[in-house]
Parts: structure tokens; sequence; C-alpha cells
């Protein structure tokens, strides 16, 4: 069914913008240390006749999304680039008239054929992985929902409804969510602050003793620093995952900081959330992990808020891998393997209990599996890519207007802060931390929201 909103591309340009970074981050036994944004900018108009543009920013992050021992970094990255530009190629091709979603999701029929291609072309030892194929199609993905809202004088998460939406949700996952829409599992006014998950990387300073070199660009330098100057209560923690004694230090060590800058700002509850990045063996080593730190210190096991992505990403190849067990100690989160909805009903089956949402794999499947997550009952977290500037608010936004999503990731003020200048100047409740939140409520726009 045809609808007033409907949207079709008049013009979709692609641009490649480099990343500074300001310290090396380092997780899953890799390190990062600069980087790109694919930028997406596209004009729409509408069944109206209403034009309008938006924009879409997102980092490669290859390191994350295509890990290999026989394709480089160096390859991954050129081919989710040239992945990028290509859909930006195809979806100019498109002159149809639809809701985002189904714009997304006859232009996802696509992704696997370019990603073949584009490794065959290449010359690369192995296909472009599907998570790969999601980050490097994600700034179009967002490009269309702003420029969606935009063309309709309105903000993008409050056009979801049957009234702008010719396809329920069972279209897109199955018939148990027959009859429902999108507006059903996002709010309509955007959370006023939301808590910043700051992230703790494996190279990260502690404390003054661990500072090898400084900075010197007036940015906290530890992560006593940190907390004390933003007044963080939420920490990530990035674990190595084959060595448990380091982890369980490393646990350690970060709960005596904090204690003791918490103290000091009378602060009596805050949290962990710890990432291990796929490289745990087995769930057994997450049980001990957690077993470990229950016994040595009482008080750092309650703050562990949930534990993220312990094993192998290819839950097929790797169904031993089942979660029951731990998650009855914590909720265990599904990250790198959740790519579509299958995946996400698979990773239920094995145990898990929480989704990590994150808009590098598509706006429209952030808003789907957001969706089937909150039906199901399951522990909900919104993470980032490092993202900077446009990027981070988009993250935002989406955790802003998803019921049951309690604090948002946020490291590109950590890694790359120069990429937040422009929009620091523009949002500084985002930006600009000094009670451990974040202003979302400022996202209430059209478009994004911002």
């Amino acid at each position: 069914m045809a609808k007033p909103s409907d949207i079709r591309i008049v013009q979709a340009e692609c641009q490649i913008e480099p990343i500074a970074f300001r310290a090396p981050l380092k997780f899953g036994g890799r390190v990062i240390s600069a980087g790109s944004l694919i930028n997406v900018t596209i004009e729409v108009e509408n069944r109206k006749g209403h034009h309008a543009a938006g924009f879409g920013s997102m980092p490669v992050g290859n390191v994350w999304a295509w890990p290999s021992s026989t394709v480089t970094p160096e390859q991954s990255d050129a081919a989710m680039k040239q992945f990028a530009e290509r859909i930006v190629e195809i979806a100019n091709e498109d002159t149809e008239f639809a809701h985002p979603i189904e714009i997304v999701h006859l232009l996802a029929g696509e992704y696997s054929h370019i990603g073949k291609t584009i490794s065959k072309k290449m010359g690369l030892a192995e296909e472009m992985p599907e998570l790969a194929q999601l980050v490097a199609a994600s700034p179009l993905d967002a490009a269309l929902h702003d420029a969606f809202g935009r063309a309709n004088n309105a903000n993008s998460y409050n056009l979801l409804s049957s009234s702008h939406m010719s396809n329920d949700l069972s279209d897109y996952l199955d018939d148990t969510f027959k009859g429902e829409y999108l507006d059903k599992y996002t709010l309509r006014e955007p959370k006023a602050r939301m808590p910043l998950y700051h992230l703790v990387g494996a190279l990260d300073p502690l404390t003054a003793a661990d500072v090898q070199k400084k900075i010197g660009d007036g940015l906290p330098e530890t992560l006593g620093d940190w907390i004390a100057a933003e007044g963080l209560t939420h920490l990530k923690i990035k674990l190595a995952g084959d060595d448990l004694e380091w982890d369980v230090a490393r646990v350690l060590a970060i709960d005596a900081v904090a204690s003791e800058v918490q103290a000091k700002k009378k602060v009596t509850q805050w949290f962990y959330s710890c990432d291990f990045n796929e490289k745990c063996a087995n769930v057994d080593y997450v049980i001990t992990f957690l077993k470990r730190i229950q016994e040595k210190n009482p008080a750092a096991y309650d703050r562990i808020q949930y534990i993220e992505q312990p094993t192998h990403r290819d839950l097929k190849a790797h169904l031993e891998n089942k979660m029951h067990e731990a998650a009855k100690l914590k909720p265990v989160v599904i990250d790198e393997s959740l790519v579509d909805y299958e995946a996400l009903l698979l990773s239920r089956d094995l145990g898990y209990t929480g989704v990590a949402l994150k808009t590098c794999k598509g706006h429209t499947d952030a808003l789907m599996l957001g969706a089937a997550a909150q039906k199901f009952g399951m522990f909900l977290c919104v993470q980032d890519l490092t993202c900077p500037g446009y990027s981070f608010l988009h993250s935002a936004s989406l955790a802003a207007r998803i019921p049951g999503v309690a604090a948002i990731e946020g490291n590109g003020r950590q890694y790359c802060p120069a990429g937040n200048k422009r929009f620091a100047r523009m949002f500084p409740g985002m930006f600009q931390i000094k009670d451990g939140t974040v202003q979302t409520g400022l996202l209430n726009g059209i478009g994004l929201g911002f």
C-alpha cells in the first residue's frame, strides 16, 4: 500500500574521511591506532514532491568486523570501502517509492553478491563476512532514515507505524509479529538523559604509574582521571579471554581505582560490563572468571552488569558453546554474532540472554532486532564502534528511543576526539560529560533527531 510519506532516492554520494586517533585501542588481541569514516549523503523525494537531504556516517571498523589470518587489515579496509561505494551506486538505480525499511530490505538482497564480487576481484583469500557487509552498508541505511524524516518534517523514529509502513514486522521477522509495527517497540520522545559506558581498553593506563608517555592534549590520561573529570558510573572492560589470571587481575585493579575515586566523590553505585571479544575457548572460562571475581571481591562481582560475546562469533560452527550456566550468573550478550534475526534465534537457543544493538550493523536491523529482543524479554544495550561526531549521535539517538536500554557506550571522545569538535559545539550536552550521563533529550529534531 502506497503511503504519502514514502520516499524515493534522487541522488546518493559516498565519501571517505580519515580519523585521527589520540591513543591506540586494544581489544581481542588487536590494536587500532587510525581509521576512516564512510560518509553518505542522500537526496530523496516523497510522494508529495517534498525533497530533503539525509546523512549517514560510520567508521569502517574492519579490524572488528573482519578479523582474519589470511586477509590483511589493509585489504579488508579497502574491500569494505569499495563495498560502501558500490551499494551507493546500486541505490542510485532504485527509483521506486517506499519506506526506508523496505528500501534497505531490498538493497540487502545485493549485499552477499557485492561482497563476493569484490573479494574475487581483489583476489582475497576469503569472502567478505556478513558483518563487514552490514558495517559498510550502514551509512547508506542511516542516511535513508535521516532523509525520510526530513522529507516528511518529522522525527524518523515517529514514522514507524502502520500509517507510514506498508508491511508489518512479520514480513521481516516471523508470524509472531503479525499486525505489529516498530512504533510498538520505540519511544515517541527520547529519554532525557542516559548513563555513558566508558571503555577501558587493554592498553589504557589505570593510574599515573601506568602512563609511559603523556599525550598532553588536556584530556584525562588515566582511568582515575576520567572517572573524576566526568563523573563516570559505567565502565566497559576489554579483557583477554585467553589469560584468566590477567583478566581477573585487570578487573580487580580497575575496581580498586574506581572505588578510590568514587569514595572521594561519595558515589556508592557504579557498574561494569566485561567484553572478551570472542577470545574465550568455552563457557567454562567465563564461569571460572566470574566465580574468581566473586571470591576475591564480592562488591566488584556485584558491579558486573553483563558479559559480552565471550566465545567465537560463528555460532553454527560452535554449537558446543552454550551460555546457559553463565547466564544464570550474569546476562550474556550477543554482539559480533548478531547479524540477523536467525542469529538472534540461534543465540537464544544457545543460552544468550541479552542483545547488543549497534547502528554500525544498520539502523534498520537495529530497530528490528531491538523489537525482537523486547518481545523475548532479553537484556538490551547499545554500543558503538569507536564512533565520533555524527556516528555517535546516531548511536545515542537509537539508545534513547529503545525501551529497556539503560546506558550507551561512547568511546570516540577517548580515542578520536577530533572527530567530535563540530558536533560538540552543536550538542554540548552529548559531548561534555560531567555527571556520567549524556543529554539524549537533545536528540528530538527531525530526521534521526539531530
